[in-house]
């Protein structure tokens, strides 16, 4: 327990301390006008007030992750508390607010567009397509798996087919209409939601004083049923994202990037809403861990329920949250993935209308970007979900990756600290490729050779930067 409260702690402190620190170095302007004022267009720019911001970006890059994933990375042991409070303050946040403050200095364009400007018209070409793919997944994914969840809960008679149906037509409502309309007004109850489950669940912890394991040397260990199959590194850095770093909050920065009215605000909406999911991983990751006894209690409860993370979640609200536990646990599987889905969605057609340049306020012109969107979407709907959350997982680090390289040039083009971005670059480098190369969906091969391939990946990457960087302070001088 106690490793929990200092967990807790160095969270809460890394936002005051180290997000100062990386605020001082993009220099934010409490004097430089927004682009919500600038571009203001009454749908996708729209100025509006930080605090409910805040809850609509954390709502964004939430989701089912620092919950589902918290849970799932709970199985490797208590190294996952170190991953989680360390990835959210040097790796996650940094990723979120620069992603988004760098949005806020380019007129609000989106994360491909961020990539041209820094890293040439080939990278954007291939941001483009790799973010919009990514877009579409997310949305597919948070289609099926809240619509298979209402399958179960409602009578025969309204199926995966009628729920999927449901919220497609909620999400096109979301795409099209102005920000501050639906998402504008029902996701600051939903984000708050989530963060009282979450609160909820950290208080009983504290009152059943709970048997969460202490970070010691002894419990450092791959807990894994599976150790063999399943190597902490990378496969707990790919299972615990959204909780830790996340490439898709890259692309929902850009959109409340949009509706800050102030640069100075940017820590608390990007820095701090990262913190917050990082707060809500570390308490989802202490209870799993807990709740069941020993990690070992975890797992076999998983594994006697088809390792679905969300009959986890289902079991601890309804013990310690009673009545009110069950609706936020409704709240938690099924309504925060679907507003996740559905940004994605919206977040994709920013991506098309930015790079063909097409004026976004006439709506015809909405429905001319978005309706394609949809039937990709629909498409990927008929794949086995289980296959489109995996690859989901590791393109989502992927982007994350990318994103960090690309701010990185960015902070060594102005001649600011690129270390806070380079190391976690680095390091994500070497989870990725080590990644595709031993898992099941990728490779499949030993450990040894995803390890090599890692490794020379990482060197290639870093000496491709080091000599950018030496040729242009050649050029410049």
């Amino acid at each position: 327990m106690i490793s929990f409260f200092i967990a807790v702690a160095v969270l809460i402190g890394g936002y005051f301390v180290y997000g100062s620190f990386v605020e001082k170095v993009f220099g934010a302007d409490k004097n430089r006008q927004t682009p919500a004022f600038t571009h203001q267009d009454g749908v996708d720019y729209v100025p509006m007030g930080w605090g409910r911001i805040f809850l609509i970006q954390f709502l964004n890059i939430a989701g089912l992750g620092p919950i589902f994933g918290a849970i799932m990375g709970a199985i490797y042991g208590p190294a996952a508390f170190l991953w989680i409070v360390f990835g959210t303050i040097l790796g996650g946040a940094v990723h979120d607010y620069m992603s988004g403050m760098l949005s806020l200095r380019n007129g609000g364009k989106s994360l491909p567009e961020l990539a041209g400007i820094y890293m040439g018209v080939s990278f954007k070409q291939f941001m483009r397509l790799f973010t919009l793919f990514l877009m579409i997944l997310v949305g597919a994914v948070f289609i099926a798996g809240p619509a298979r969840l209402l399958t179960n809960m409602t009578p025969g008679y309204f199926d995966f087919t009628f729920w999927s149906i449901v919220i497609f037509v909620y999400y096109m409502l979301a795409t099209l209409l102005p920000i501050d309309k639906l998402i504008g007004k029902i996701y600051p109850l939903f984000g708050f939601a989530i963060l009282f489950m979450a609160v909820g669940v950290g208080g009983s912890i504290i009152y059943h004083w709970m048997p969460v394991p202490e970070v010691v040397p002894s419990n450092l260990v791959n807990m894994h049923p599976n150790p063999s199959q399943y190597p902490l590194f990378p496969m707990m850095f790919i299972s615990i994202a959204c909780g830790a770093i996340s490439g898709f909050h890259a692309t929902q920065s850009p959109m409340m990037a949009r509706c800050l009215k102030n640069e100075k605000q940017g820590r608390r909406v990007f820095y701090g809403a990262m913190v917050a999911e990082g707060l809500v991983a570390l308490i989802w990751a202490a209870a799993a861990m807990s709740f069941f006894g020993t990690v070992g209690g975890l797992q076999a409860f998983l594994a006697e329920n088809g390792n679905n993370a969300a009959v986890v979640v289902d079991k601890i609200t309804h013990t310690w949250l009673g009545k009110v536990g069950a609706i936020l646990a409704i709240l938690g599987v099924i309504a925060a993935p679907i507003t996740s889905g559905d940004t994605a969605f919206r977040s994709a057609r920013l991506i098309v209308s930015d790079f063909v340049n097409f004026d976004q306020k006439p709506l015809k012109n909405r429905l001319f970007v978005s309706i394609p969107l949809f039937v990709v979407g629909f498409i990927l709907l008929q794949v086995n979900f289980d296959i489109l959350w995996r690859y989901f997982a590791w393109a989502n680090q992927m982007l994350a990756t990318a994103t960090l390289w690309t701010i990185t040039v960015y902070l060594c083009r102005e001649k600011k600290c690129f270390w806070i971005t380079f190391l976690p670059a680095m390091f994500m480098t070497m989870v990725v490729s080590t990644y595709i190369v031993i898992a099941p969906e990728g490779l499949g091969l030993p450990l040894i050779y995803g390890n090599i391939t890692g490794a020379v990946c990482t060197v290639l990457a870093t000496g491709m930067f080091v000599y950018w960087k030496k040729k242009r302070e050649k050029v410049l001088l």
